[in-house]
Parts: structure tokens; sequence; C-alpha cells
């Protein structure tokens, strides 16, 4: 039987709402009201919603993205990632495919320039992509390969949960699918969780396991 890979437990969030006059900053609006869910090992958990319902902030919250929330997180494993909705604007445009891919492993202080080197072409590989998209930017690339360099970047520390908020909706019905067989094909090479977000019932019906409903801030 598969484990829990992350928990939430009794979820309240709140934003600050922008309000007028005296009191504008200081109205909290709650936006999430006690959510409790698992996310198992291995599965893709489908989290689906009205525009607003609180998809989002949950998926910020369970990244540690947010502070201003009750209750519990609680992850199982390391290094939680997210890979956004669209491409274009997730990726820095006066970066290179390398630089995007490269910089978590900067960040994590690998300073061996050839390590790091390897590590970014395995890393494309598995998405699909070759070395002659190191030195390409963001512009030159078709928006399926900016989504595959979003996700060779979420992927680079090897962590063993992603969270995908919409990641094909920016996508043609036919760059859609290969995404969706491309995440599909990395939960089983690198034993990987989703909690994956979307609007699209015809998408979370081909690549999800089970399915969560939230509206208006809780899950129905």
């Amino acid at each position: 039987m598969s484990k829990p890979i992350s928990e939430v437990r009794n979820v309240n969030a709140f934003y600050k709402d922008p309000g007028q006059g005296l009191f504008s900053g200081k109205i909290r609006r709650q936006v999430l009201f006690d959510v409790s869910m698992q996310i198992m090992e291995g599965e893709i958990l489908g989290l689906v919603g009205e525009s607003g319902g609180g998809k989002s902030t949950l998926s910020r919250v369970i990244l540690g993205l947010e502070s201003d929330y009750t209750g519990e997180i609680i992850h199982h494993t390391k290094g939680a990632q997210m890979v956004f909705q669209d491409p274009h604007s997730a990726l820095n445009p006066r970066m290179t495919v390398r630089q995007t891919v490269e910089e978590p492993l900067l960040i994590s202080g690998i300073r061996n320039r050839a390590e790091r080197l390897q590590l970014v072409e395995e890393m494309l590989a598995k998405v699909g992509l070759g070395a002659a998209h190191l030195d390409k930017y963001p512009s030159e690339l078709s928006g399926g390969q900016r989504q595959r360099v979003s996700i060779a970047a979420a992927l680079i520390l090897r962590p063993r949960l992603l969270i995908a908020d919409e990641p094909v909706s920016a996508l043609d019905v036919t760059v859609q699918a290969q995404v969706l067989d491309l995440l599909w094909e990395l939960r089983r090479e690198m034993g990987l969780s989703y909690l994956f977000i979307s609007h699209d019932m015809d998408v979370i019906n081909e690549i999800c396991d089970r399915v969560l409903v939230l509206k208006n801030g809780r899950l129905v």
C-alpha cells in the first residue's frame, strides 16, 4: 500500500484585502476553509474547481510560498517543485535554456561547471530536448519546448513531488498530449508524485488517478 508523500491538515488560508481608506491592507479575507488531503507516493492527484476557488492558493501553501495560514503541511519528502501555467511568463527571457536549468544547481551549491553541464544535458534529454537547445533563449522556442524547459528546471534537483498548475492550458491540443505523455513517463522513470491542477476535465480524466474538487475554498 502506498504512503502519503505530502499531507495537508485542516488548512485555513487568508489574503489581505486591499480595502480602502483607513482599512487599506488591514482586512484579511479567508480563501481556504479547513482543507485536508493527502498526496500519495507515485500518484497523480487531480485538483479541479472554478477560477478563484483557491486551487493556486492551496498549491502555494503546500510549497511554503504563503505564510498567512493555519493548520499543518507535512512533507515526507524534500524539495517539492512547481511547474506553472504559462512557460512564456515563467521563464526569464534573458536566460538561455542552459542558464535556466542550471540555476537551481548553482543555488544548491554545485560549483563544478562540467558536473552542472552533464546534469543539465541529462535532464534536457529526459524531457525530450537535445544539446542544440542549450544556448537558445525562450523567444527561440515553441510553447511546448518552453514548457519542457520549465519541467526540466523543476526536476533538476530530483524532487519527488511536482505541483503542476494548469501546465498544458496555454498549449494547443497536439502539444498538450505530448506534454501529458511526458509527465506520465517522468512519473514512471523518476518515481514522481504530482498534484495536477486543472479546470479541464478531459485533461484530468486522461492523466489523474484520483480527483479532488475545490469550490469556494472548500473541498467538496
